[in-house]
């Protein structure tokens, strides 16, 4: 109060300047959130730990080709993510792109796409929607149409989520790596993202309640552990115990690199954005 009431005695002019000093000094030591995952630099460190675990390689955008039956239940797995046959998001992937590329090779196999959903079925599909789709990879609208959905139904939702939970960047990928190899909600034999986290809630309380941040990834990454115990086609938690859980520790809340990890036994590094 003391320099108020001085300000107040100085001409106008000096009494501006040191109002402005004084804003100054307060704006100087206000710091800048750190960036979460919309952030480009950290959107693709996040492809690059989702590839590890899911295509064994960093090389999230050579990916777009990809697909095979992997056995889990769910049909084709394909993509940067693994949209699936049998859960519907492969079809949304193609719906996308026949709506930017009318009458594009992919386009003639949405009914049995449709047909096959909810079920590890081929009928329809096969040889020649396999080669059709990693054919489709080399059109930019494809590719668009891919990073469109991923960031629909995965990536947009679990990074809002995140945000109002409270959480930083590792948060973000956390919940968004959860969204990508479980789901939203509970369908059978898949435990939900939305199961995991209400689990999690019961455990500890996200930063947002007032809680401490590493306490409440390590609740959600236990619940994330016990939903893949209860998985039929998912029995390795390395994604999360070798890798996600290794950051936590370090409290890297921020995504900060250099990121070391392990996924399935391989080893993996990023050393920059």
């Amino acid at each position: 109060m003391k320099h108020i009431v001085r300000a107040l005695r100085l001409p106008l002019a000096a009494a501006l300047l040191t109002a402005a000093a004084l804003t100054g000094c307060s704006g100087s030591a206000s710091k800048e959130p750190a960036a979460g995952l919309a952030d480009p630099a950290k959107k693709r460190i996040a492809m690059r730990l989702v590839s590890s675990a899911e295509n064994s390689s960093l090389d999230w955008e050579a990916q777009y080709p990809y697909i095979e039956d992997i056995g889990d239940g769910r049909g084709y797995t394909a993509g940067i993510i693994g949209f699936c046959s049998g859960t519907g998001d492969m079809r949304k992937v193609v719906e996308r792109y026949a709506r930017a590329r009318p009458g594009n090779p992919l386009e003639r196999f949405l009914p049995a796409l449709r047909s096959v959903e909810g079920s590890d079925s081929h009928a329809g599909l096969g040889e020649p929607f396999t080669r059709a789709w990693a054919k489709a990879a080399e059109d930019s609208a494809f590719r668009a149409a891919q990073d469109a959905e991923r960031d629909a139904a995965y990536f947009d939702p679990a990074v809002a989520q995140a945000g109002k939970d409270g959480l930083g960047a590792l948060g973000q990928f956390i919940y968004y790596d959860a969204y990508v190899m479980h789901g939203a909600g509970d369908t059978e034999g898949s435990v939900g993202f939305r199961t995991i986290r209400r689990e999690a809630l019961a455990a500890a309380r996200p930063p947002a309640r007032g809680g401490d941040e590493r306490a409440y990834l390590n609740a959600f990454l236990d619940a994330r552990v016990a939903a893949i115990g209860r998985e039929p086609s998912h029995t390795d938690a390395s994604r999360v115990e070798s890798a996600q859980r290794v950051f936590v520790r370090e409290g890297k809340l921020g995504l900060e690199t250099p990121l070391r990890w392990k996924v399935y036994g391989d080893s993996y590094r990023i050393d920059r954005g």
